[in-house]
């Protein structure tokens, strides 16, 4: 079930879950190398993190309680060469995942990879009201890809909601 890129154990607070790696994520073996993606700024800007982290402290990051996956493995230069084949066979693996290890939250970095997770056609960003598992939040956040259009501040403003709900709860 865990593959080469997962980061994740159980209990964690956070679980990111993107789409898939991108060729340098898959050629490094970190979580969001690529240099375009805002990833890590985001996390610290949001206050997700206290500090600016890089791709390659990505497993340290298990200590702190976040922990990273995707809902396919394959990378690509972009996630519309994901096929529905892998989108399906890497929902049935999450969902294995999710409700193994369970996650206090589960936040899906992309819209599009909680829809697909969840086989719904639209949804809020933010906390999701339906969950899969009673016990593991649900939270659709901005993709953090350098080909998102959404400006920076729009989106550590979503996330700022995920560490504010988080703060809280620790």
């Amino acid at each position: 079930m865990e593959r080469e890129m997962d980061l994740i154990k159980p209990g964690l607070s956070i679980l990111f879950t993107g789409f898939n790696p991108s060729i340098q994520s898959g050629r490094t073996g970190h979580h969001y190398a690529n240099p375009t993606n805002r990833f890590w700024k985001i996390l610290f800007l949001s206050g997700l993190t206290d500090r600016l982290y890089r791709p390659e402290e990505d497993r340290s990051l298990l200590s702190k309680g976040y922990g990273f996956t995707n809902i396919v493995h394959r990378p690509t230069k972009d996630a519309a060469e994901i096929t529905k084949e892998e989108y399906a066979e890497g929902r049935d693996e999450l969902i294995e995942k999710i409700g193994t290890y369970r996650p206090k939250a589960v936040c899906f970095v992309g819209k599009g990879v909680y829809l697909q997770y969840r086989g719904q056609k639209k949804a809020p960003w933010g906390f999701q009201d339906k969950r899969l598992y009673k016990d593991v939040q649900e939270f659709a956040a901005p993709s953090s890809s350098g080909l998102v259009r959404i400006k920076l501040d729009e989106m550590v403003s979503i996330y700022q909601i995920l560490a504010a709900a988080i703060e809280k709860r620790d």
